[in-house]
């Protein structure tokens, strides 16, 4: 098995230090997350839950942050072998929403109280960079709320751009660290290598609050690789982590067997929501400063209480769907997703209640995250003790 290769920037790093492969400083090692993951006793679950919830509860708080999710779009040029926005699902009907609509659904996330919205799409290059960048910089000027996009491998340049329009967060999924795995399930795209550690690190040296996470249960995820991931989280220091179980889709080769993908039973990571629940919950432990949302997967998988049981493991972050529902169908990573067929208030109003109820507060303003403030001071501190530490340079005569 071999993990995706990282060098870690000094924009990323939090309080670690590397010696030659190893990271001193985690807060919780490989094989503590390897013997969780493994662990079936719900009495020591409970362990397990019960400090993950504290954790949130001393470094994020009680409050539940809400993010607008607006769908923009759902053209893509990949070929993930899992997801039914790919490219060959020639029979998902298409749509890319227009500026007003977005700006529609923007005003619902003000009136609703929301410190956020997060612009999501497909890798859709008929998303035109001037065009995202104009968007971005309309919904600062109109609005109090943070924005937050995630729209796949783009470019260098689309990703300075957005960042000077004022976009605020980037969230780009690893989907696994295991890079035999993620070669099957994500090919490349003709001349350009897909490697999403390298974008994560350019988002933080931008400027970005930088969101990354993965997949749950893909087949051939072993229980090694996924402890891997969630070490991963802690060591480049992320700002966000959505986390999720794969649900097979039933136009996709990964859903159709088409590709045969599997490790040996005893190593195979199951993609239940109980496994989804401890990802979560170590996710917190190896990141306590982190936003974690409790997510639509969870939903799915759960409709009754889904939702809350990720809020009480872990989560403080909720994004009610804010997309149109006519487009709302569409947009249709897997089947059957949770909430396809409410509109934007009873969305609201159902996760409100779901809040409440379970004696938590519903946060105000933007949310972010603690992490990024913390980096920022520990990389101006290393700047000052450079500057104070280099010695002046003797004066040279004026010509």
């Amino acid at each position: 098995m071999y993990f995706l290769r990282f060098e870690v920037s000094p924009s990323m790093l939090g309080k670690f230090r590397i010696v030659g492969d190893w990271v001193v400083g985690t807060k919780i090692s490989k094989a503590e997350i390897l013997d969780w993951l493994r662990q079936e006793d719900d009495r020591y679950l409970q362990d397990l839950w019960q400090k993950a919830d504290a954790i949130r509860r001393e470094n994020v708080g009680d409050a539940v942050h809400l993010r607008g999710l607006i769908e923009i779009s759902n053209h893509c040029v990949r070929q993930c072998q899992y997801c039914g926005l790919r490219v060959d699902h020639r029979g998902l009907a298409r749509y890319r929403m227009t500026e007003a609509e977005i700006m529609e659904c923007v005003r619902q996330a003000v009136d609703y109280g929301y410190g956020t919205v997060v612009l999501q799409s497909g890798e859709d290059y008929g998303i035109r960079t001037e065009w995202m960048a104009s968007v971005v910089r309309r919904i600062k000027a109109e609005t109090p709320l943070a924005v937050t996009l995630s729209l796949g491998e783009r470019p260098d340049t689309d990703l300075i751009a957005w960042r000077e329009a004022g976009a605020d967060r980037y969230l780009l999924r690893f989907e696994t660290s295991d890079l035999q795995l993620y070669e099957k399930i994500h090919p490349s795209l003709p001349g350009r290598w897909s490697d999403r550690i390298a974008i994560l690190r350019r988002l933080a040296e931008l400027g970005y609050e930088v969101g990354s996470g993965v997949m749950i249960g893909i087949p051939e995820q072993t229980y090694e690789s996924l402890a891997h991931d969630i070490w991963l989280f802690e060591v480049l220091y992320l700002d966000m982590i959505g986390v999720g179980p794969y649900i097979p889709h039933p136009r996709t080769p990964l859903g159709q067997a088409a590709i045969k993908l599997g490790a040996p039973q005893d190593k195979q990571v199951p993609n239940s929501e109980l496994m989804t629940y401890k990802v979560v919950a170590l996710a917190r432990l190896a990141c306590p400063g982190a936003n974690i949302p409790s997510t639509t997967a969870l939903a799915t998988l759960n409709r009754e209480e889904g939702r809350e049981l990720g809020l009480v493991r872990g989560a403080n972050v909720v994004m009610p769907n804010l997309t149109p529902p006519q487009y709302r169908v569409s947009y249709e990573i897997y089947p059957a997703k949770a909430c396809i067929f409410e509109t934007a208030a009873d969305c609201d109003a159902c996760v409100k209640r779901r809040i409440i109820s379970l004696g938590r507060t519903v946060g105000s303003g933007r949310g972010d995250s603690p992490n990024r403030s913390r980096r920022i001071k520990r990389a101006e501190r290393k700047l000052e003790d450079l500057v104070e530490d280099t010695p002046c340079l003797p004066c040279q005569p004026q010509l």
